[in-house]
């Protein structure tokens, strides 16, 4: 059974440096799972310096789909996922090319259907990034209160299963959660 590190915390926290830090301490072969659309050049670079700070990992760019990618990750591998918060974004937007609307419910099944995915998988560790986006004003639209509540029940999913989650705070982490069993 796979073991989960969430972390989460505002944006340009350092959540994602501090999760790839704890996973390259870690001996396996190393996955690095990115949500991140290509949309403009300016993001295209981004993803570029990323790339180049992650030489040894095997990079997989997936949108949408990310249970059936650990299915296929090696024994003993070490996975960072990042991010939630782009996934759960890029779900609303193809649900809304589809003229679909995403309820809770879809996304809480969702999460936990990649939740077992990755309990189920022959990763050793699986670090999880996400932002923490419900610490704020209240969106002043629609859809923007809708992405916080869907993405406040995804990360709630998967705070629950997580061996461990970690807050991040200017840079600064703080385990808020620590436990040896999954909760799924």
């Amino acid at each position: 059974m796979a073991r989960i590190i969430l972390v989460t915390g505002g944006c340009r926290s350092g959540k994602s440096r501090f999760a790839l830090e704890k996973a390259n301490s870690l001996v396996g072969e190393k996955f690095f799972l990115a949500t991140c659309p290509r949309i403009d050049s300016e993001m295209d670079a981004r993803i570029q310096r990323h790339r180049q700070e992650r030489i040894d990992w095997n990079t997989i760019e997936e949108e949408l789909e990310l249970s059936s990618l650990f299915d296929s990750i090696p024994s003993g591998s070490i996975v960072l996922l990042d991010c939630l918060s782009l996934w759960i974004n890029n779900l609303m937007f193809d649900a809304n090319n589809k003229n679909l609307n995403l309820t809770q419910e879809q996304i809480n099944m969702t999460c936990l259907n990649l939740g077992k995915h990755i309990l189920d998988s022959k990763a050793k560790n699986v670090f999880i990034v996400t932002n923490e986006v419900g610490m704020g004003l209240v969106p002043e639209n629609k859809e923007g209160r809708l992405y916080r509540d869907l993405l406040g029940i995804c990360n709630q999913t998967f705070a629950s299963i997580a061996n461990e989650v970690y807050f991040l705070v200017s840079g600064i982490p703080i385990r808020i959660k620590t436990s040896t069993d999954n909760n799924l």
